[in-house]
C-alpha cells in the first residue's frame, strides 16, 4: 500500500514498555504488548450504580454479552455484587448470580475471555469450574486464598490497590504520602505473591483502582502518572468508566460522564495501560484504536487521502 513504509517508520512518542512476561495470557487466549483490550461490564446485580439492574435478568445479561462482543469487546467482566454499600450478598448468592451465567456465556462464546469480579475464593472456585478465565479481585487480596484458586485453575488474576479497605467500604479521608507509590508497591507485591504461589506470570495484571480507597485528587494523580505503573512491566488494567472522579471533576451526574471517561481513557492508553473495564464498548474501542494509530502501533483502517 502506498505510504505503508512511511507509516512503519513513524516515531513512537511514548513507547509502552514490554510486560514482565512479554505476552498477556488470559485463559486460552494470548495477547501482544501492543494489544489494547476492552473489558465490558456485565452486572448481575439489582443495584448497580450505573445501570440500576438493567442486566439483572439472565436473558437481558446474555443480550448484553452479545451486544458488547459485536461492538468489539475482548473480555466480559461478570459481577454479582455491587462494589459499594448496598444489598447484602453472601457467597452462596454471589455464586448463584454468576456461576451459571458464566457457563451459559462459555457455551455460546467458547473463545471469549470471561472475567468475574469477585474477592471471594469460594466464588472464584465456582466460576472457574463454570469456565471463567480471569479473576478480577477488585479488593486487593482481601481473601488471600483467591490467588490459590487462580493457581488451581490456571486462571489469570487482577491485583488491585484499595488502600487496605475491606470490600464494599467507601473511602473516607484517605491519606497517602504518595498515592502512586502506594499503588505500585501494593499491586506489585500482590502480583509477585501470586507468581510465587504458582500463577503464570503472563496471567497477572495490576490495577490502580480509581475511586477505590481514593478521593478525586488521588484518582486524577494516578491517571496523570500512570506511566509509572506501566513502567513496572506488569500489564495494567484501568477501570475508569463513569466513576465519581470523572463526575466530580466535571460536576456531572452518572449518565453524563462518557466524554470525561473517554478523555481519561485516552490519557491512560497514551501512558500504556492495556485493559479497559468499561460500560460503553464501541466508543472505548474507537478511542483506543485512535490512540494506537497516533502512537504508530496500529495502522489506519484505510489510507486514501492524498494518495488517489
Amino acid at each position: 500500500m502506498p505510504g505503508a513504509g512511511l507509516f512503519r517508520h513513524l516515531p513512537v512518542p511514548s513507547p509502552r514498555p514490554a510486560t514482565v512476561a512479554g505476552v498477556l495470557k488470559l485463559g486460552r487466549r494470548e495477547f501482544a504488548d501492543t494489544d489494547l483490550l476492552v473489558m465490558a461490564i456485565v452486572n448481575r446485580t439489582r443495584d448497580s450504580f450505573y445501570d440500576r439492574g438493567a442486566t439483572w435478568e439472565e436473558g437481558r445479561a446474555l443480550e448484553r454479552v452479545r451486544q458488547v462482543v459485536a461492538e468489539g469487546a475482548d473480555i466480559v467482566d461478570v459481577g454479582g455484587v455491587k462494589a459499594g454499600p448496598g444489598e447484602d450478598v453472601d457467597a452462596a448468592e454471589e455464586v448463584r448470580r454468576t456461576a451459571g451465567f458464566v457457563a451459559a456465556v462459555r457455551a455460546e462464546f467458547p473463545d471469549l475471555v470471561i472475567s468475574v469480579d469477585t474477592w471471594r475464593a469460594e466464588v472464584g472456585r465456582a466460576v472457574c469450574d463454570a469456565g471463567a478465565d480471569l479473576l478480577n479481585d477488585a479488593w486487593g487480596g482481601y481473601d488471600p486464598v483467591l490467588a490459590e484458586v487462580a493457581v488451581e485453575y490456571d486462571a489469570a488474576l487482577v491485583c488491585t490497590h484499595t488502600g487496605g479497605l475491606a470490600p464494599r467500604t467507601p473511602p473516607h479521608r484517605m491519606s497517602y504520602d504518595d498515592v502512586v507509590r502506594s499503588a505500585i508497591d501494593d499491586t506489585v507485591a500482590l502480583a509477585e505473591r501470586a507468581v510465587s504461589l504458582g500463577v503464570d506470570r503472563r496471567s497477572v495484571l495490576i490495577d490502580p483502582a480509581h475511586d477505590f480507597g481514593k478521593n478525586t485528587w488521588h484518582s486524577l494523580e494516578v491517571t496523570r502518572r500512570l506511566d509509572e505503573m506501566t513502567a513496572t512491566g506488569w500489564p495494567v488494567l484501568v477501570s475508569l468508566s463513569n466513576k465519581d472522579f470523572v463526575g466530580e471533576t466535571l460536576d456531572l451526574p452518572v449518565g453524563e460522564r462518557l466524554a470525561g471517561t473517554l478523555a481519561a481513557t485516552a490519557v491512560s492508553a497514551w501512558h500504556g495501560a492495556q485493559v479497559y473495564r468499561v460500560h460503553e464498548v464501541r466508543e472505548t474501542r474507537q478511542v483506543l484504536d485512535m490512540v494506537a494509530g497516533i502512537k504508530g502501533t496500529r495502522a489506519p483502517a484505510r489510507v486514501v487521502r492524498g494518495l488517489a
